[in-house]
């Protein structure tokens, strides 16, 4: 079995390392978005989780992919998903005033972006919920303090695109960051629930994909 020492000491790693590594990423490097998604992405955020799981000789079932109540996932994935939707229709409808389906549609196919928001989530979700949170749990051995600390990261690894890629104005910024940390909660909520990380990729794509083609 994990220590908690050594746990907590990989997770305190990992997390600062993705925070600098990534922060630093975005304030220098603007790559095409399907090449960041698809290969930058899950090679600086999984690789350095398979090297832990090495270490710390855990099978991938430690992250949550398992067919473990594969189908409880599904339906609470859809069912938060689809008030997660309704929240990203509603940020659109304040940003612009009225509903929006045309903004940044042009140069975004509407197959790019949902096979985008795939990959995204897969990624963002076994580094967020399956590792940050899952370790966090096991860690306090309560679900909220975890909950909150991982949600704290996530939306400080959102800072630096907004800031540096997006250049949202202060409002947009603190609405977009608001609207990430709910949805990092109900994330770990539903993932505590299911332990298993198809609920919460599922649900991200849900939250992801209307903010994608509406942003």
């Amino acid at each position: 079995m994990l220590k908690k020492e050594t746990s907590l000491k990989n997770l305190t790693i990992y997390v600062t390392y993705l925070i600098i590594f990534w922060g630093f990423y975005r304030l220098l490097i603007k790559l095409p978005d399907q090449v960041e998604e698809v290969f930058i992405k899950p090679i600086l955020w999984l690789i350095p989780i398979i090297h832990l799981l090495k270490t710390e000789k855990q099978k991938i079932s430690s992250l949550g992919i398992s067919l473990k109540n594969i189908f409880p996932a599904i339906y609470l994935s859809l069912g938060l998903g689809s008030l997660f939707i309704f929240e990203g229709l509603l940020g659109n409808y304040f940003k612009y005033g009225g509903l929006n389906f045309s903004a940044n549609f042009g140069d975004k196919l509407i197959f790019s972006a949902f096979g985008l928001s795939i990959i995204t989530a897969i990624t963002e979700e076994i580094a967020f919920r399956g590792y940050i949170f899952n370790r966090l749990w096991k860690i306090f051995g309560k679900e909220i303090p975890a909950n909150l600390i991982t949600t704290f990261f996530w939306t400080l690894i959102h800072v630096p695109i907004v800031i540096f890629v997006w250049k949202y104005p202060l409002f947009d910024s603190l609405i977009y960051l608001l609207l990430t940390s709910i949805f990092g909660a109900g994330s770990a909520f539903i993932f505590a629930r299911t332990q298993n990380i198809v609920s919460s990729i599922l649900l991200h794509v849900l939250w992801e994909w209307p903010i994608i083609l509406f942003r």
